[in-house]
């Protein structure tokens, strides 16, 4: 009979309470395209069957070309038992100097991990009762495991889980209302599962990964795409634009470049309504000074600063910040020295790449501006006489 994952109240004689019992899904096979905007970055099918799951993936990210296939045993309540994850090149050779193979076994209260190269195997045991495997990013596919344990009533917001690489970790759902969102791996995707806690969907736009990735019942060939695919190279370029104002007077500014790809941008998926955004991609956006500059009723005396936007329905904003030399994710606000309304306005074309331009209006007036998708927010500020010493 084919069955599917369920929560059963079973009836235990003699007892006043029901307990959950796990009912394997029938076999089935699925493929996830992850895309950024217009672009397929990776791509993943896997088979599942009431014991066993089995996938590959092949991702297209900075320099190379990326393949990982992977395979799993399924114990009788749902957990894997067993795992093995193979990373490998385009053409499916092994990388020099790197495992042909990483092995995970579960114990009811340990997992090991066991690297295996040509001519050695690399053994870890770690303390963790009923654990769980982490997967590298783009390897979704094993979350509908998490996915059935949480259905069969077992808490899910915390499960200990170890990567390919890596202590000791965790794995688990953060729950809110209908909303799913992935805890312990690289990034927070909100995802979406069917009634039989099949992935249907994943949202990674409110994340630095922003991939969305759906799901297909059609069979892929992952040889036949690793061989076609092109490598990305760096998705966000990094830029310094300057201006100067007069001797030894310069303002700079370090930022990264995404690109829309067909995604809104002011308001929408890149810059959601509210929300503090890095100006840019990757590490923070970061402004040095040698000359005190006004903003509006802001003061910046010469140094450096991290730059942000804030987009609200009552205009767009440009927060400075004393804090440097993070990533783009790491906001403080209780660093900031404050923030200035910018003008929004059309551009002629559209600007795909995000720009931002320093520009000299005189020798003591600048303005700052950054273009992307339809619009251009600016912001004009004053320049100092004294430099930095």
């Amino acid at each position: 009979m084919r069955t599917s994952v369920a929560l059963i109240a079973a009836a235990i004689t003699g007892a006043s309470f029901a307990v959950p019992i796990y009912i394997p899904l029938a076999a089935q096979s699925a493929s996830l395209v992850y895309r950024l905007g217009n672009d397929t970055v990776a791509v993943e099918q896997f088979t599942r069957t009431p014991t066993s799951m089995n996938g590959e993936m092949v991702q297209r990210n900075g320099a190379a070309v990326v393949r990982y296939q992977y395979s799993l045993v399924i114990g009788r309540d749902g957990r894997p038992t067993a795992a093995t994850i193979k990373r490998m090149n385009a053409d499916g050779s092994i990388a020099p100097n790197t495992p042909t193979e990483t092995r995970f076994t579960v114990r009811a209260d340990s997992i090991v991990r066991e690297a295996v190269f040509a001519d050695s195997v690399q053994r870890r045991a770690f303390a963790a009762k009923q654990a769980l495997i982490n997967f590298p990013v783009f390897v979704y596919g094993p979350v509908e495991l998490l996915a059935a344990l949480r259905k069969a009533g077992t808490p899910t917001d915390s499960i200990p889980a170890l990567a390919l690489a890596g202590g000791l970790g965790f794995a688990g759902f953060a729950v809110s209302g209908d909303t799913l969102r992935l805890r312990g791996g690289a990034y927070a995707m909100v995802l979406r599962f069917d009634t039989n806690s099949r992935l249907q969907q994943l949202d990674g736009s409110g994340t630095t990964n922003k991939v969305i990735a759906t799901r297909s019942a059609a069979a892929v060939n992952i040889a036949a795409m690793a061989s076609a695919m092109k490598p990305t190279g760096i998705l966000s370029v990094r830029e310094d634009v300057r201006a100067a104002f007069g001797p030894g007077g310069m303002v700079v500014v370090d930022y990264g470049r995404p690109s829309v790809r067909e995604r809104t941008v002011w308001g929408g998926t890149l810059v959601p309504l509210d929300s503090v955004w890095r100006a840019g991609a990757n590490d923070a956006t970061h402004l040095f000074t040698t000359r005190t500059l006004t903003m509006g009723s802001l003061t910046l005396p010469p140094g450096m600063y991290s730059l942000w936007v804030q987009h609200t329905r009552n205009g767009t904003f440009l927060i400075v910040n004393k804090q440097t030399g993070q990533w783009g994710t790491q906001y403080d606000a209780s660093q900031d020295v404050g923030k200035v309304q910018m003008q929004l306005t059309d551009v002629p074309s559209h600007v795909e790449v995000f720009a931002l331009t320093v520009k000299a209006l005189g020798p003591t007036r600048g303005a700052l501006e950054m273009a992307w998708g339809p619009s251009v927010a600016s912001v004009q500020f004053g320049v100092g006489s004294s430099t930095a010493r």
